[in-house]
């Protein structure tokens, strides 16, 4: 290996580190808060649905003022950046750990009103931070290998805190959860700390500001939305099975209890693993082409899963690392493409946090449009959770299997129109290279 990869790898793995407790974060708050509140607190599931909906949403709303904001800390210096990570990392770690050890109430009310406060500071500061750290590798420039190694660092460690977060609160408890959580987010402001002391960070682009740097102005350029038609397609294409998974791990593939949660571990693992593959074909083939390769995987993998039955299991775990494997072409190559559109339309420098804040507005959709896509029209179809009927075993396999084959094929469909075919690497060749 060379000095100057050397030297990429060590950059992207001083400022990828922060990702592990921002994707370590992110898990519990979908997964284990509902089950909390409503288990040990007797907080109304409907009730609490709706609490976690509107915080969602404002969550989604803010991103673009919170990629803006991003801008303008950018814009200062160094030092308003570090002080704005350090007090988003800290406030995100206080009200993660007050949502899991709240204080006593003498009401369902009283917690409703914690969770409301709590979750949608978590959110807020989540968001906040996310954006802040994302911003400085779009900054950093450099061809697609480059941004392209920088990213597999920081998505590898969010996958690795996911596996974490999904394991360990229950086998060491909240109480070891949250210590670890902010030991983590100390150990990633550090590491992260280190990178801007090298100032690797670029310069704004000569003449790249943008008039007054209106919250539409990534909205307005053809090529980011060119991007964000595929990343949204593919992304409702990829949440559409993740919404599905555990009910069709239990009614359909009717796997045991202990064999369940490593289903997600191996498509996560996977996923990590895959990871220095996807950089080698990006260097030799591409960005958009390496996506369209990732896709094709994933296709394969989809195809056979409405044939799965009661004891699959084995043949479920094929699909999981398969899917797996394609998901770190979901890692690597979106970012890297976004960072050199943002560098083609001459943006670097100036509006990343813009961006950015609507990149993550539609990443926040995708989910939940996956799951209003999905749940109604899989109840309509005749699926119960639990109930075992032919009918409705034949909806769910139609829905976690075919459905996202339809929608990932119109994803690659797009991909091939706006990236690969040659009338489209004329117009944007430097930006797949």
């Amino acid at each position: 290996m060379s000095a100057s990869l050397r030297t990429s790898h060590a950059l992207g793995a001083s400022y990828g580190l922060l990702a592990l407790p921002l994707s370590f974060v992110a898990l519990p708050m979908y997964v284990n808060l509902p089950h909390v509140y409503a288990t040990q607190f007797a907080v109304p599931l409907t009730t609490l649905g709706v609490v976690l909906l509107l915080s969602r949403l404002l969550d989604a709303f803010v991103d673009p003022w919170m990629g803006r904001i991003s801008d303008v800390l950018y814009g200062k210096s160094k030092r308003a950046i570090g002080a704005a990570a350090v007090l988003l990392s800290f406030l995100l770690g206080v009200s993660f750990a007050a949502l899991f050890f709240p204080p006593h109430f003498t009401s369902a009310s009283g917690y409703v009103a914690w969770v409301a406060v709590c979750v949608s500071v978590c959110h807020l500061t989540y968001s906040g931070l996310s954006i802040l750290h994302q911003a400085w590798a779009t900054r950093l420039g450099g061809d697609a290998a480059q941004q392209s190694r920088v990213i597999a660092w920081r998505e590898g460690a969010g996958l690795v805190g996911v596996v974490l977060a999904s394991m360990l609160p229950a086998i060491a408890g909240w109480t070891t959860t949250t210590l670890l959580l902010s030991v983590l987010l100390i150990v990633g402001l550090w590491s992260w700390r280190r990178v801007f002391q090298t100032g690797a960070a670029v310069v704004p682009q000569e003449g790249a500001q943008p008039s007054a740097q209106a919250m539409t102005l990534p909205v307005q350029q053809t090529l980011f939305l060119k991007l964000l038609c595929v990343f949204m397609l593919n992304g409702i294409a990829s949440a559409v099975p993740a919404s599905l998974v555990m009910f069709f791990v239990e009614d359909q593939i009717q796997a045991s209890a202990n064999v369940a949660p490593w289903f997600l571990g191996v498509y996560f693992v996977a996923g990590v693993l895959s990871l220095p593959v996807w950089l080698k074909l990006v260097q030799r083939f591409g960005l958009a082409q390496t996506w369209a390769a990732g896709m094709v995987l994933a296709l394969c993998s989809f195809a056979c899963v409405s044939y799965l039955g009661p004891g699959d299991e084995s043949l479920f775990f094929a699909v999981c690392v398969a899917s797996g494997l394609a998901l770190g072409a979901d890692m690597v190559v979106p970012g890297a493409l976004l960072n050199r559109v943002i560098d083609h339309l001459g943006h670097r420098g100036n509006a990343e946090g813009l961006y950015l804040g609507w990149w993550n507005l539609i990443s926040k959709f995708n989910l939940a449009i996956a799951a209003g896509l999905c749940l109604p029209l899989l109840a309509s179809w005749g699926y119960a959770p639990g109930v075992k009927s032919a009918e409705g075993l034949h909806a769910l396999s139609l829905a976690y299997g075919v459905l996202p084959c339809v929608l990932k094929t119109v994803a690659l469909a797009a991909l091939f129109y706006f990236w690969i075919q040659p009338s489209a690497t004329a117009l944007t060749s430097r930006d797949n290279t």
